[in-house]
């Protein structure tokens, strides 16, 4: 494999490998720009990549410190995998808001039942995508004792359940401390057993996990 600008050039083999499902050309520009950083000054190192389904939708699910951990998750499988992210709708404002439905996000109203939300998330996995979910539902912060903690949601879960297709765990470290320039660690867990579990057995179980696969990052 060669190397074109400190990226191999296996990943800018970009129509050959991303199949029928392929991310926007602001994806594909952000993730070029970012992998040299991400790779070079912040160190990120994914292990586990090998575990995800090669092909077909399916739910990532992880735990949630920074607005930038869908950057560290979706950069070990660019340009392979093309990341769709729930994004708060608050955000989706002139000139903002294109350019995160271009980066892979779509709307969520937090605080309701959103189910237009939910069910975009189930077509698009049912279509190939991967749809990243951070049950906690808000960033955990490391040394704070909160009057409400963060609590686990069954969004995950249900996505995958009522699309049938794989419930993925994934652990980061690092994006709540960028200013120390690294390192970043992202470890991808193996698809859950969930068939036959409600929503809540089944995010109790994503969750043990997710917690298992943090641990010594």
């Amino acid at each position: 494999m060669t190397v074109l600008g400190g990226i191999p050039s296996a990943a800018l083999e970009v129509p050959e490998i991303l199949g029928r499902v392929r991310p926007s050309p602001f994806y594909l520009f952000v993730g070029a720009a970012s992998w040299p950083i991400l790779k070079g000054l912040f160190r990120l190192r994914a292990a586990g990549v090998e575990n995800l389904p090669q092909d077909g939708g399916f739910v990532l699910a992880a735990n949630h410190i920074s607005n930038l951990d869908p950057w560290a998750l979706g950069i070990p499988l660019w340009p392979r995998r093309y990341l769709r992210f729930m994004a708060k709708s608050e955000l989706f404002w002139w000139p903002v808001g294109p350019l995160i439905r271009a980066g892979g996000a779509f709307k969520v109203r937090r605080g309701q039942r959103d189910v237009e939300a939910i069910n975009t998330a189930v077509e698009l996995v049912r279509e190939g995508h991967i749809v990243v979910m951070f049950p906690h539902g808000t960033r955990q912060r490391k040394g704070l004792v909160k009057k409400y903690q963060p609590r686990a949601h069954t969004g995950a879960a249900r996505i995958a359940l009522q699309a049938g297709v794989p419930l993925v765990p994934a652990a980061i470290e690092g994006t709540d401390s960028l200013s120390r320039l690294g390192p970043l660690r992202v470890r991808y867990g193996t698809p859950l057993q969930v068939d036959g579990l409600d929503p809540h057995e089944a995010t109790d179980k994503l969750m043990a996990e997710m917690e298992r696969l943090g641990e010594g990052l």
